[in-house]
């Protein structure tokens, strides 16, 4: 069976996170994705911890690498060039995360590539974008976040803004935009027969993600604070802590939901008041002081057969073991070269026709260098020679 994108040929230059986890998603949907890194200067994910055992991956490289192929170039070197020229003959997408300016600087930005190959769609994916003051300025996802307004009013009023565990700014805003944009110039030269360029910002990204209150401030000029609304703290609609110290949330927003919770609890005397009532703090205490009384799983239990949205905040063993996941098919098994496959999360679209598929974990950078210079038309003796003057570093 072949994925949905089978055909597509894709050059990734990109390394640490938004980059990889974009071109990730599109080789689990069938591109066949070339990394180009640096010998010398291998991608730090390589060594983020834990160790895969038996091998010289991390857990974190072996699921962003996945299903794609590597090599290694020196892009200083001159030769580099060539070879780049030659590959975007056939593959036609480049990915790039560099600061704007470095491509250039190669002769690798699209402007140059683009005479070689006109149908070429290029991807360059920053923090700032290409464009205004920011353009060079170093960042990340927490940086990011932090320019584009969400974390105004994320948070608590006594303690500010809250980190996240997941790098929402990163996937969210660039991994995701970008492949969105690749597939959107994708079906452009489908019908027009030409490329373009994607100047993809994360920062971007993360100002259109104040979809709901963002959408009305353009409109009111009022300033959020945190929590002040029904989705940021402002009402009932909360985490709570459960008698073992775990946590719940409550996300009862509809009537018919929050009168479910209310009879459920035996408090039919908040149904009139809903999910957002004036004396919000006084019931919220209320309800802080209920949901100490039991333990996380006897609530799950308590809950289990009543649809009011109250879930449980699981740990990631709790999500690997959760049924959900488990019907989802959210947990994969991808092969690593010695044979033994590692778990890892798989990809989140579901196709009735050419479902994700996961050839292999990621591989050490330049694993298939002999193997693509000789599909290049490169001798044994040049590929041996290259290797002795430092293009593969």
């Amino acid at each position: 069976m072949t994925g949905a994108l089978q055909g597509l040929k894709i050059l990734d230059f990109t390394t640490l996170l938004p980059g990889p986890y974009a071109t990730m998603i599109l080789a689990d949907m069938g591109a066949d994705v070339l990394r180009v890194l640096a010998g010398s200067r291998p991608d730090a994910t390589l060594f983020l911890p834990p160790i895969i055992p038996g091998t010289n991956m991390s857990a974190g490289a072996a699921y962003l690498g996945r299903s794609k192929r590597s090599i290694t170039l020196n892009l200083k070197d001159s030769k580099a060039g060539e070879i780049i020229r030659r590959l975007i003959l056939d593959y036609d997408i480049v990915v790039e995360q560099f600061r704007p300016g470095v491509m250039e600087k190669f002769g690798l930005d699209y402007s140059s590539l683009k005479q070689t190959n006109p149908r070429l769609i290029y991807c360059s994916l920053t923090g700032y974008g290409q464009t205004g003051p920011l353009r060079d300025r170093a960042g990340h996802d927490i940086n990011y976040l932090a320019r584009s307004g969400i974390m105004s009013y994320s948070g608590r009023k006594d303690s500010g803004p809250t980190l996240m565990g997941a790098q929402i700014a990163d996937v969210a805003c660039g991994a995701q935009n970008a492949v969105i944009g690749i597939l959107a110039a994708v079906t452009h030269r489908l019908t027009t027969g030409c490329g373009q360029y994607l100047d993809i910002a994360m920062t971007d990204g993360a100002q259109a993600l104040n979809a709901l209150f963002g959408a009305g401030f353009l409109v009111d000029g009022k300033e959020l604070a945190r929590e002040e609304t029904v989705l940021n703290g402002g009402c009932l609609y909360d985490f709570y802590e459960t008698l073992d110290g775990r946590h719940l949330s409550l996300g009862s927003l509809e009537a018919v939901f929050f009168n479910s919770f209310c009879q459920a609890i035996g408090r039919p005397d908040l149904m009139p008041v809903g999910v957002a009532p004036e004396d919000c703090d006084r019931i919220k205490n209320e309800l802080s002081v209920l949901f100490k009384t039991k333990t996380l799983e006897e609530w799950i239990n308590y809950f289990a057969g009543i649809d009011a949205c109250i879930e449980p905040v699981l740990t990631l063993n709790e999500v690997a073991a959760d049924r959900q996941t488990l019907a989802r098919q959210m947990i994969v098994e991808v092969p690593l070269p010695d044979g033994k496959t590692v778990r890892q999360f798989a990809n989140p679209l579901k196709f009735s026709e050419t479902p994700p598929q996961y050839l292999f974990a990621g591989v050490p950078a330049g694993t298939h260098n002999r193997e693509i210079f000789l599909g290049l038309g490169y001798t044994v003796d040049e590929i041996e020679e290259f290797q002795k003057t430092g293009l593969f570093d």
